[in-house]
């Protein structure tokens, strides 16, 4: 499939209508559109926190900061590791990351420890959606609290939807759930409707303030 066709307002198309674009694997130049039958989501208002992370968050061991480092995201996140010998994110899915991001549609969240990077992850947002795509981490709870520090940031700047696309036991203990495909274009289209800014910055939240955000019911 040619790269060309990829450009930034296609691939923002997809995501309005629920669907996204994937690979196999990093050497495999495919790209594939997915639309799951069940799709995995994070709820904003239920979002959960294992009590040792909690623990973790409120002693700032982590400096977390948006929009610093996308590029080292990525890369980090195409990388193989330890647990994950084989990646995704292929030249094709690297040019698409680069040119949302370009474009202002594509963040990444990351936490530094001691100056350097120790976890992240980055997606995609529209309007009131934050499509999370993968993460990454070097450092035990590292893509955790970036994880968090992104949910504190969403709930405050009233964002609606975090489309996890699919369930994984990693994602299960924050309190993940599979919906139906057509649960999920209801609440897409209700969080594509509303007006939301993305709150970018390198200011990192404390960890007393990530907690006060999740705990904030609407």
């Amino acid at each position: 499939m040619s790269r060309r066709i990829w450009s930034v307002e296609h691939i923002l198309s997809l995501y309005r209508r629920g669907l996204f674009p994937m690979a196999d694997a990093a050497d495999d130049p495919r790209v594939f559109i997915v639309d799951p039958d069940q799709r995995g989501i994070l709820p904003l208002e239920d979002f959960h926190l294992p009590r040792r992370l909690a623990r973790t968050i409120r002693q700032d061991r982590f400096v977390v900061t948006l929009d610093q480092a996308f590029a080292r995201v990525v890369d980090a996140c195409a990388a193989p590791a330890a647990n994950r010998e084989v990646t995704w994110i292929n030249a094709p899915i690297r040019d698409m990351c680069d040119a949302l991001h370009a474009a202002g549609w594509a963040h990444s969240v990351e936490a530094w420890a001691d100056g350097e990077l120790a976890g992240g992850l980055y997606g995609v947002r529209l309007g009131g959606a934050f499509f999370g795509e993968t993460m990454f981490s070097r450092a035990t709870d590292a893509s955790k609290v970036a994880l968090a520090h992104l949910v504190a940031r969403l709930k405050r700047s009233g964002f609606y939807l975090l489309d996890a696309q699919f369930i994984t036991a990693h994602l299960a203990q924050f309190g993940a759930v599979e919906i139906s495909r057509a649960d999920y274009h209801v609440r897409l289209e209700e969080a594509l409707r509303r007006p939301t800014s993305w709150p970018g910055g390198p200011v990192s939240l404390s960890g007393h303030e990530v907690m006060q955000s999740i705990a904030q019911t609407s």
